[in-house]
């Protein structure tokens, strides 16, 4: 049986006290007297995953390993806390939220034991772009997904938690054929009621009350799963990663003007409007102001779709003054979601 080093880190000039953030994994392997190592899944900013035989249930488990750093480490903790709230609450696994089955300290690292699940939605949306095969994404799918996205949003929104980082990354595939998907990566996670985070959710996912430095609440959430949508759909971003008075651009010029009662309230509007609240960046290599104009253009271009109730439910979602933007309990009443695909031919 060969051994294969997954994770091997070479530092130059050792003192023999530097301390390895990774630890080596190492297939076919059992750790923790427990968990016997089958496959190598990935690594994030500050985990490595691998699959695993658990050899007291005898089922395949996902094993995160955090790097030894105390940043990680703390976030990490707080990851399980709320997992083990949200777990605990829904004992019956109805809830689309990924499962916590152990978690430890094992050689100075921390470990997270979850359920295994598949591919992200961005990677199979790649994988199925690629492969040139039948689009798996289609409304009717989509239907299904966004209705589960919606319950794992409202379940957490009912116990206090805003998701903050919902993408199309933190939604894992749980059965290709049923569409079921599991909501994951409660790291960035905070309860509605914490003094909020000014840099929360990932850019191109970014709620506008969150670039504009207001207070912000669940409703965040919704606006990725607009955003998560119109990708799904489209194939493409929706509001690429780029600086982010780019992304407020793209925002005025596709949703219409942001209220002025929100420009006035933001704490960082100044960074990105002028006194006379046009869209402006620094031209750091002219050393000079440059005025943007926001290109105009159509969520329903970007689409490619003409269901007019599926445009009205991305729209809703992606409505710009949060105030007017649905809870997830509200968008689960919306008409499209109560369209039946298989009845008709749409």
């Amino acid at each position: 049986m060969s051994m294969k080093c997954l994770i091997c880190e070479s530092y130059t000039g050792k003192t023999g006290f530097e301390e390895n953030k990774d630890l080596p994994i190492v297939l076919n392997t059992v750790i923790a007297g427990r968990y016997y190592v089958t496959e190598y899944l990935g690594s994030a900013a500050f985990s490595k995953v691998v699959q695993a035989h658990d050899l007291y249930t005898g089922i395949d488990v996902c094993l995160k390993i955090i790097k030894n750093d105390k940043d990680f480490f703390d976030q990490s903790l707080d990851e399980i806390k709320l997992l083990k709230l949200v777990n605990k609450h829904d004992p019956a696994d109805e809830r689309h939220i990924i499962r916590l089955y152990d978690y430890f300290y094992h050689q100075e690292h921390l470990f997270i034991v979850c359920e295994l699940l598949r591919a992200n939605l961005y990677e199979f949306q790649k994988f199925n772009q690629e492969s040139g095969g039948e689009p798996y994404f289609t409304l009717s799918r989509l239907q299904v997904i966004t209705r589960q996205c919606l319950e794992a949003l409202e379940y957490l929104h009912h116990l206090g938690i805003i998701h903050c980082d919902l993408k199309p990354e933190n939604i894992l595939i749980k059965s290709y054929r049923r569409c079921e998907i599991k909501v994951i990566d409660l790291g960035s996670s905070c309860f509605q009621s914490d003094n909020l985070c000014l840099y929360v959710q990932s850019r191109s996912y970014r709620a506008p009350e969150v670039i504009l430095g207001l207070p912000y609440d669940q409703k965040i959430d919704l606006w990725s799963l607009g955003c998560i949508l119109a990708e799904l759909c489209s194939g493409e971003v929706l509001f690429p990663n780029d600086a982010v008075v780019m992304i407020l651009a793209r925002v005025i010029g596709m949703l219409g003007p942001i209220d002025l009662e929100m420009l006035v309230r933001g704490q960082e509007t100044h960074k990105y409007f002028t006194t006379e609240y046009d869209l402006y960046y620094v031209n750091e290599e002219k050393n000079q102001i440059e005025y943007i104009i926001p290109e105009e253009s159509s969520l329903e271009h970007h689409l490619q779709t003409s269901d007019v109730e599926f445009i009205d439910f991305v729209k809703s979602l992606l409505e710009v003054n949060p105030v007017r933007r649905p809870t997830a309990r509200e968008a689960l009443e919306h008409p499209w979601l109560l369209y039946s695909y298989e009845s008709n031919s749409h």
